[in-house]
Formats: C-alpha cells, structure tokens, sequence
C-alpha cells in the first residue's frame, strides 16, 4: 500500500477502535492515523505469531481491516491501563 493508503487505513481503523472502546471523544484523526497504523502493524505481528502465516500488507480486504481493528483496539486498551496507573 501506498503511505496515502496507509494513512487512510489507519485512520479508519484507529476511529473505529476508539468507537469500541468508548475513547472517540477524547481522541483527534492525528491520534487515530497513528492508533491505526501502529495497531495494524501490531495486529499483523500477532496474526504471525499465531498462525505462521505472513500477513499481507499489499492490499484492502475484510481479513486485514479487522486485524487492523483488533491491534489498534489492543493498543488502545494498553494505552488505558497505563494512562489509569499515571
């Protein structure tokens, strides 16, 4: 994908994980393109681990949205407990 497409995804997922989580309020599209992104990458690392299969980055699909989904949302949890303990 290309750094525009990216940061589209990114977005995209980063705003509906913040929707789940109940932090869309409190969250700018900045925070969601970088909650996205890294959430994506973070999601893709984890489906490799599991699996053994490589995640493929190349292109749109409903698999690649919702490990995209699933990270950012993970990341966003994180984010909670440490920010709570602060």
């Amino acid at each position: 994908m290309s750094w525009l497409t990216w940061i589209v995804f990114g977005a995209i997922a980063g705003w509906i994980a913040a929707k789940i989580s109940g932090r869309a309020d409190q969250q700018g599209c900045i925070t969601n393109i970088v909650v996205g992104v890294a959430g994506a990458a973070i999601g893709g690392a984890i489906y490799k681990l599991i699996t053994g299969d490589s995640w493929d980055f190349d292109f749109w699909d409903f698999g690649s949205f919702a490990v995209a989904i699933l990270g950012s949302l993970g990341l966003l949890i994180v984010l909670n407990a440490i920010s709570r303990r602060g």
